[in-house]
């Protein structure tokens, strides 16, 4: 797997270069022993309560754009604290990022008390999404009733024969993406406005609009 490397450090004290450089060593032995591939080693001296880090986000690009498949730690407390360390736990767990720590030499194990609250963010998270869903879709069932038609703002609409084109609201897609929605969850979103439509469908239909 390509791995990125993160190290921290809560202070700017010259004492604490010894500790990041005794991380990034640790975790560079732990990358060789699960024969990881390394992509990049970030290193931060900043509070682990602070959500916004330059190496975090960093990081978070790596993954969302699939550079980089599993993130190395010495601890979880290097990674956050409190609510910054639960956020980033959800965030890696909704992109199916493993997390290998040196403490555990292996897979980090979350604790009994972190996995309710990741789970209870979760069922929170879902929800909201199903709420956002069904007010997505009575605003647009609304407006077909009101003569809406949806398919005249589809791209490439005088299509040549074949198989029937699937129509959705292409316009919807594009407000998601600015949204930050991956186009899985547009898909989902499409769906459950009634649009029987894939995620490889709803990104080629994106790319053909913004190339026209």
């Amino acid at each position: 797997m390509k791995a990125i490397i993160y190290c921290r450090v809560s202070t700017n004290k010259t004492e604490q270069e010894t500790s990041l450089a005794r991380q990034k060593q640790e975790l560079i032995d732990l990358a060789k022993h699960y024969n990881f591939s390394i992509i990049k080693c970030i290193e931060e001296q900043e509070s682990g309560y602070e959500i916004d880090r330059d190496g975090i986000f960093q990081m978070l690009d790596y993954f969302s754009s699939g550079t980089a498949d599993c993130l190395l730690i010495q601890d979880e407390t290097r990674l956050g604290r409190g609510n910054t360390k639960i956020a980033l736990f959800h965030q890696l767990y909704k992109l199916n990022i493993p997390i290998y720590t040196a403490i555990h030499d292996g897979e980090l194990e979350v604790s009994e008390s972190d996995s309710m609250v990741l789970q209870i963010v979760g069922i929170v998270e879902e929800y909201q999404r199903k709420i956002h869903n069904t007010k997505i879709k009575r605003g647009m069932r609304k407006a077909v009733k009101e003569g809406y038609d949806p398919s005249r703002n589809l791209s490439n609409y005088n299509k040549a024969p074949g198989r029937e084109r699937i129509s959705f609201p292409i316009e919807e897609v594009v407000r998601l993406r600015r949204n930050k929605l991956t186009f899985e969850e547009i898909a989902k979103t499409l769906n459950g406005m009634g649009y029987a439509v894939s995620k490889a469908t709803v990104h080629r239909r994106y790319q053909d609009f913004h190339n026209t």
